[in-house]
């Protein structure tokens, strides 16, 4: 789904008046886009809050099945997961001041959106690791490895959201 066709029909008169002063369009068009993608990141985060609810209820698993020594694994996932939702939700909105070296433009927050709709895919892949931690408490075998898997795609996530910061100079 695009945030970005929905924010722009939700335009009042007086905003679509306004767009007819000259250089107010660009101006509003920027800003659109920027609430788009503040809106897409909301989503994303609360996306990925939802999985670390499921992070934890697997925790509680961990103690009923008397795994207590792996507990420091899986809170370390959970830290990183919530690294991650924090990261999200306080994301740069693509915002430059006025006389800043780098402007940016229409190009570059579109760029940012893009970016910030296919980490929506990396959603799944926690899913699917929280999953596979699921299934390895089910049958008493292999949690370990799942846990460390559940970390490595949690901390692949982070870094590949660090790389969002390169997207604005390289649009």
């Amino acid at each position: 789904m695009d945030l970005r066709a929905k924010v722009t029909e939700a335009l009042g008169g007086v905003e679509s008046l306004a767009s007819k002063i000259p250089g107010y369009s660009g101006y509003k068009e920027k800003e659109l886009r920027r609430e788009a993608d503040k809106l897409l990141r909301e989503q994303l985060a609360r996306s990925f809050d939802e999985q670390r609810r499921h992070l934890l209820d697997l925790q509680k698993q961990l103690i009923s099945a008397g795994q207590i020594a792996l507990l420091d694994d899986m809170d370390s996932a959970a830290v990183k997961l919530q690294t991650l939702i924090d990261r999200v939700r306080t994301a740069s909105y693509g915002y430059a001041g006025f006389f800043d070296a780098v402007k940016v433009k229409e190009e570059q927050l579109d760029a940012l959106y893009e970016f910030d709709n296919a980490l929506v895919e990396q959603v799944s892949n926690v899913e699917a690791a929280l999953e596979r931690v699921r299934s390895a408490l089910a049958a008493q075998e292999g949690v370990a490895e799942a846990i460390a898997d559940l970390t490595t795609v949690i901390r692949d996530i982070n870094d590949l959201f660090t790389k969002r910061q390169d997207v604005i100079l390289q649009a």
